[in-house]
């Protein structure tokens, strides 16, 4: 971070970050959905958490650390290839995480996006065919081989579609990052 934190900030922000991916996680695994009630609490404790630990400054680092987190997923959702319960998680974590940390779970949770994405298509590949894979898939408005445009996908469909919910690289990542940081803080001081 640009400015220090202190032993108790750091520990109370991974903490709280810890427990809130878990959560987040679990539902999204569960029902493919994060709940307002989750994020929506998060991100207030957020800046209040900012407020009482690092003042102004910690305001400024975790709005920046929310226009990156939040922004850039509100694009993905608007193009179509995330949901709004990502838009929202990525809010709220990145105002406890400030700019850099935000941008680290971006780029740490992409990576662990692809590996998990190529675990799970390799895995389908060898239990179920190359064939079954595609059919899997492949968006139901699309065919393998006719030219026939078939009825647009429904939400539903999209989400059984998808390969992983992403809150789950989001929480591996998150945990890597402030891991990262308290190490970073406890052992190379």
């Amino acid at each position: 971070m640009d400015f220090p934190l202190t032993q108790l900030s750091l520990y109370v922000m991974a903490i709280s970050v810890g427990i809130f991916t878990v959560i987040a996680a679990i539902t999204d695994l569960k029902a493919r959905k994060i709940y307002n009630v989750l994020t929506v609490p998060f991100f207030v404790l957020g800046i209040v958490y900012q407020a009482v630990f690092n003042g102004w400054e910690g305001l400024m680092y975790g709005g920046l650390g929310f226009l990156a987190g939040f922004g850039s997923f509100f694009l993905i959702w608007i193009v179509g290839s995330g949901a709004a319960g990502d838009v929202k998680m990525m809010g709220a974590l990145s105002v406890w995480l400030g700019f850099k940390a935000t941008l680290a779970v971006m780029i740490v949770g992409t990576v662990f996006v692809l590996f998990g994405s190529f675990a799970i298509l390799f895995w389908s590949v060898i239990t179920k065919g190359t064939r079954k894979t595609k059919e899997t898939y492949l968006a139901t408005g699309k065919t393998l081989k006719s030219k026939k445009k078939q009825k647009p996908e429904t939400r539903e469909q999209k989400q059984k579609r998808g390969l992983m919910p992403f809150a789950l690289p989001v929480v591996l990542a998150t945990w890597s990052v402030t891991t990262w940081m308290v190490v970073k803080s406890v052992v190379l001081q």
